[in-house]
């Protein structure tokens, strides 16, 4: 039952843009919903533009023009990239396909920063051609070939060496990437750090301008942050004493959590940056270093809250002394978090208002698994029936990006809402796209 007075936000998790009109219908940036399902059809991933470009200006306020990065993986679509890059956030791309997309998006190539713990000589290469303004490297046989290559063409490549802190974050398993034992990175315990320093050095086609150091995903509080700032600069004094290298570039990754649920505390962006900044400075002062530059990744905290996921319940079952099903026209293939770890997303009534009262149910899709679960004892009226429209709030990242065709779901379209007036930045997949890249037999298989 809602609680929410017609035309108030919903409040946290959900977007500053997402009310209820004088119907009851759920509204986001002045759009009813229900005029979107209309339009777009059903799954739909529906984008707060002006919350999407308020969390890129509170980052940029917070820690200062050109030291923010905008994490593509959790959302890389073109118009998602134009709209970060018009507000002054650089572009880290992890891929050849997300490289492709940032330049598509008219992305300047010196502000676009390639990731990833197994670039291929290709992705490599054409972040060379392009004249990306950083790559980061993770492994020593990446540092070799693309020293070649990058003598290949007479340039040096302007590197990054990522580190392992050795930072537990407190967050899933899946998104901690700062521990010893982890696939990315110059593990700092093990003396790997330095490794990768003397090997740089002695590359003629490299150019070394910094270290990268990120902990994980999804982290909330400073402690963390500031453990990882103290990290490297120590390890900036450690190169300067050792080697007598002086590095003015740090990029300490992203990882900053949002809310997923009414509960959670995620720490205001100003008051991270005050920290990080107060920490580097008493430790640069401490080494007597001068203060580097200092950048930061968010893309989960940048483009997650602005978005919500719109469905249409297909199927309600009950089961008497066991649970309420309400099955929607999505689910695994529209947003794989909840079945790969456990991801939780607000979700409420969004074509009417109802004054039943709650009650829980499992939220489900239409997708051929047990698994295929978008939550667990949710809040839905009791009266929920076929055709309603729900909404699930904070879907903007790892959700569009990780979508799938299983069973031959074409993917969703997505909206993009400024101004009162939305405009489609991803279409619906046709049933033709599925089968595009298919190759039929040229005969059958009986031979006849």
């Amino acid at each position: 039952m809602s609680t929410v007075p017609l035309g108030s936000p919903l409040g946290p998790p959900w977007s500053p843009g997402v009310a209820r009109d004088e119907r009851g219908v759920l509204t986001v940036g002045g759009v009813a919903v229900d005029t979107l399902a209309k339009e777009h059809s059903t799954p739909l991933y529906v984008v707060d533009g002006d919350e999407l470009r308020a969390r890129c200006r509170a980052y940029t306020a917070a820690f200062g023009p050109d030291h923010v990065i905008y994490a593509s993986k959790a959302w890389p679509t073109t118009a998602i990239l134009q709209v970060v890059a018009q507000e002054g956030l650089l572009v880290d791309v992890a891929s050849g396909g997300e490289l492709h997309t940032a330049l598509l998006a008219g992305v300047d190539p010196s502000r676009i920063v390639l990731h990833g713990n197994n670039k291929s000589d290709v992705e490599l290469d054409r972040a060379l051609e392009v004249g990306v303004g950083r790559i980061v490297v993770d492994a020593m046989e990446e540092l070799t070939r693309l020293d070649a290559l990058a003598r290949a063409r007479d340039v040096r490549a302007p590197v990054l060496l990522r580190i392992t802190p050795g930072i537990e974050a407190h967050t899933h398993e899946y998104v901690r990437t700062g521990q010893d034992d982890s696939k990315f990175g110059f593990t700092l315990s093990l003396g790997l750090a330095d490794a990768a320093l003397e090997r740089t050095l002695a590359c003629d086609g490299l150019q070394l301008i910094g270290i990268h150091a990120h902990i994980g995903s999804q982290v909330f509080g400073v402690d963390a942050f500031v453990a990882n700032a103290e990290i490297a600069i120590d390890l900036l004094a450690h190169w300067r004493d050792t080697y007598g290298v002086q590095l003015d570039e740090v990029d300490l990754g992203g990882g900053m959590g949002v809310a997923y649920a009414a509960d959670d505390d995620p720490v205001e962006v100003a008051e991270l940056a005050a920290a990080m900044r107060a920490a580097i400075l008493a430790r640069t002062q401490a080494h007597g270093l001068p203060v580097p530059k200092v950048l930061v990744e968010p893309g989960r905290a940048i483009v997650a809250p602005t978005t919500l996921t719109l469905y249409r319940v297909g199927v309600v079952k009950d089961l008497p002394g066991l649970s309420r099903w309400v099955a929607v026209d999505g689910g695994m293939s529209d947003n794989m978090r909840p079945a790969l770890y456990g991801a939780v997303h607000p979700v409420v009534l969004a074509g009417r208002d109802s004054a039943a009262p709650d009650g829980p149910v499992q939220l489900v899709g239409k997708h051929c698994e047990s698994g295929d679960v978008l939550g667990t004892d949710l809040p839905l009226p009791r009266d929920v029936a076929a055709g309603d429209l729900i909404a699930t709030a904070v879907t903007g990242a790892y959700t569009e990006a990780m979508a799938s065709n299983y069973n031959r779901l074409p993917r969703p379209a997505a909206v993009l809402i400024e101004g009162g007036v939305a405009r489609t930045i991803v279409r619906r997949e046709t049933l033709d796209d599925l089968v595009r890249r298919d190759v039929p037999l040229a005969t059958p298989l009986d031979g006849s």
